[in-house]
């Protein structure tokens, strides 16, 4: 494995996410990049402008990349504005990786329920791995 990319949600800390690439990228010696989508198709109709959004992506692409770097893994991240799975899988794309780790949620339902919307987008429409990791207790 030479390249993973981990999908970080905006507005969302996930040091579990964090903690499961540096041991990925340890265990395989593989480059990390790090992205996080603002999930706002059209700026006009969101509720919420894009600068938020944006700055909470960016905290999180932050902290995901200030846990990577703690434990001695280079890593890179970027803020990218669009639609959260299409950006995903654009980015992991351009970055040719390997693996795709995002975080499961709680919100939905059945599946969603237990992964989340995005990672059961991801896990479908990929044409690579995707690897969700779930939240320890």
């Amino acid at each position: 494995m030479q390249h993973i990319v981990v999908a970080a949600k905006a507005g969302a800390d996930q040091p579990w996410l964090a903690d499961a690439a540096v041991q990925l990228a340890e265990d395989t010696g593989a480059a990390v990049s790090v992205v996080s989508v603002d999930g706002i198709d059209v700026e006009a109709l969101s509720p919420i402008p894009r600068s938020e959004v944006q700055a909470e992506a960016q905290q999180a692409v932050d902290g995901v990349l200030a846990r990577l770097r703690e434990a001695g893994v280079q890593a890179e991240g970027e803020v990218r504005p669009g639609t959260v799975t299409t950006g995903i899988l654009l980015y992991a794309e351009e970055k040719d990786a390997d693996l795709i780790v995002c975080g499961a949620s709680t919100k939905g339902k059945v599946a969603r329920r237990v992964l989340g919307s995005v990672p059961v987008e991801l896990i479908r429409r990929a044409r690579r791995p995707v690897l969700v990791i779930t939240p320890s207790h």
